[in-house]
């Protein structure tokens, strides 16, 4: 019984998406992709350069909304609005975007590695300032970092929780764990 040929790009994303969540970035290879849609590697490869262009278009909606958050982050006046905008801004990006945060789960930092997301480094930094309440302290700086790494990892642990559920009880933590900005 023959296997039904990729109509469309879709179908190759979420194959890729699929295969990514079970055997991570690195561990999937595009003729992974392929046999997973049920077409041959050259078939992936007319709609994609390669995995990177892959990955690359199943982040970018989520890249997107980070780079909003960046640009509404610096628009903030004082560290305390910063910040107040960074925990729920990055709060909901999390949540929306959580199935695409569990397919990089344990790659995250490699993958900022590569020069199509060097720019997503710079955003980190900022938002961990932001979040950091612009302090230069190294405890205000590691609380930030824990929590954004934490509030990412638990996104794509907790993906049967209602986002509702979820943001309210990551803001909950945020406003408890977060030092307070004057």
């Amino acid at each position: 019984m023959a296997r039904p040929t990729p109509q469309t790009h879709g179908d190759i994303l979420a194959a890729a998406a699929r295969r990514f969540a079970v055997t991570g970035y690195r561990g999937t290879s595009l003729q992974d992709i392929a046999s997973e849609v049920g077409c041959s590697k050259a078939a992936v490869l007319y709609h994609f350069a390669n995995k990177e262009a892959i990955l690359t278009e199943l982040m970018a909606p989520a890249i997107a909304v980070l780079q909003s958050l960046d640009d509404r982050i610096s628009a903030q006046p004082d560290p305390a609005s910063a910040q107040r905008v960074a925990a729920e801004g990055f709060v909901d990006l999390a949540v929306r975007f959580r199935r695409e945060i569990a397919l990089l789960r344990g790659e995250f930092p490699e993958l900022l590695q590569q020069p199509v997301f060097a720019h997503i480094h710079a955003i980190s930094e900022r938002l961990i300032d932001a979040m950091a309440g612009r302090s230069e302290r190294a405890s205000a700086r590691i609380c930030a970092l824990v929590l954004l790494a934490g509030i990412a990892e638990t996104c794509g642990e907790f993906a049967e929780v209602p986002d509702e559920e979820l943001r309210d009880a990551l803001l909950a933590l945020l406003r408890r764990a977060l030092e307070p900005v004057h």
